[in-house]
């Protein structure tokens, strides 16, 4: 509880700061209405009535004053809250807390926003008071959203509208057991005010000049905390040693080349409980929890910030544990030209594995 409320304060400083720089900036709501989809079987019995809500926002234009603002079609970031009611006592509500970009498409007049951040769920899983709720096995969740949203800015004094479409997440990533997470897709209405609306600065264009640069090379660690998919196996500390290089195909673009190698120690206990519950899996217990696997990537750079997205396949897999391939997307943050932090997200497929918080070097 302490954590969402220190992501809400701290949610709040940034919009109060930034309500006292010169490009103007809006405000808008949505108010959603839609579905929860059944991505998997076991949240079957959590499919009950329509979930709502609302999502209000905070959306600082750009005009051009740094070239990746141009090179992007002058995006806007923000802060966004979102709460949602499930219609289901089981499941409760969330309320959550994120930073948000919009990309502008169709002469600025199709939105589409992409947001990350924390969620605090009302009724998390209790084996005693909740058990049916095999969603949140936490009050704290990892969440994302995306939105499409045709707008109109400006239609009578300050004032516009928006309408689109929702896709709202929330998992714990597999922190602690259970974590079959819920996906709402939604149809949301809203309005939007432009603050000083009569004083937008024209538009920097910048022209990109021709970009080469040399393969880069990686070195990459990151650890975490995760559970298997047995409720109250434990918690424990994974660590994850990457190398990797990379070619910049432009100043947006690059594509990664490595390998990942996994002590996950979850897996100790996971194997040895395999082989006492389900002798006939021909499981002896003696399994190496490591795996090795290499992978391919690619690498969108925007601003200090970059989105990365890698699949990848296990070389060395001495234990089957969710399938050969995994993937993993998250953000990373340089700071200077060559130190970066990640936060990424493992999965295989759309079965999460664990949250790894990362630092690394580019050289």
């Amino acid at each position: 509880m302490k954590s969402y409320f220190s992501c809400l304060f701290l949610c709040c400083v940034f919009l109060a700061t930034a309500q006292q720089e010169k490009n103007p900036f809006t405000l808008d709501a949505n108010f959603f209405y839609g579905n929860i989809t059944e991505h998997n079987s076991d949240i079957s019995h959590l499919i009950k009535g329509h979930p709502t809500g609302f999502i209000l926002s905070y959306n600082k234009k750009t005009f051009g004053q740094n070239a990746w603002e141009s090179r992007y079609n002058y995006p806007d970031y923000g802060a966004s809250i979102i709460y949602q009611d499930f219609k289901n006592e089981t499941l409760g509500n969330n309320l959550g807390v994120y930073a948000h970009y919009n990309f502008y498409f169709l002469k600025r007049n199709l939105v589409f926003r992409i947001g990350q951040g924390l969620a605090y769920n009302s009724n998390p899983y209790d084996k005693v008071d909740n058990y049916r709720n095999n969603a949140f096995g936490t009050r704290l969740l990892s969440s994302t959203y995306v939105m499409l949203n045709y707008k109109k800015e400006n239609i009578f004094q300050g004032f516009g509208l928006q309408t689109g479409l929702s896709l709202i997440h929330y998992s714990n990533a597999n922190i602690k057991a259970p974590n079959s997470s819920i996906n709402s897709i939604t149809l949301n209405l809203g309005v939007n005010y432009l603050l000083d609306s009569n004083n937008s600065p024209e538009y920097i264009k910048h022209i990109d000049e021709a970009f080469t640069e040399k393969v880069k090379y990686n070195f990459a660690f990151r650890t975490g905390v995760n559970e298997s998919d047995i409720i109250d196996s434990g918690q424990y500390v994974f660590y994850i040693f990457s190398a990797y290089a990379d070619k910049r195909l432009n100043k947006k673009s690059a594509i990664q080349l490595g390998t990942d190698v996994f002590f996950s120690n979850f897996l100790k206990t996971h194997i040895r409980y395999k082989s006492v519950a389900f002798p006939l899996d021909n499981v002896s217990g003696d399994e190496d929890y490591k795996r090795v696997g290499v992978f391919v990537g690619h690498e969108l750079f925007i601003s200090k910030t970059s989105l990365i997205t890698q699949l990848g396949y296990y070389v060395y897999y001495p234990f089957d544990f969710e399938g050969r391939v995994y993937n993993r997307v998250g953000l990373k943050r340089y700071f200077g030209d060559k130190i970066y932090g990640a936060l990424t997200l493992k999965s295989h497929g759309a079965k999460a594995e664990a949250v790894e918080l990362g630092i690394g070097i580019r050289f």
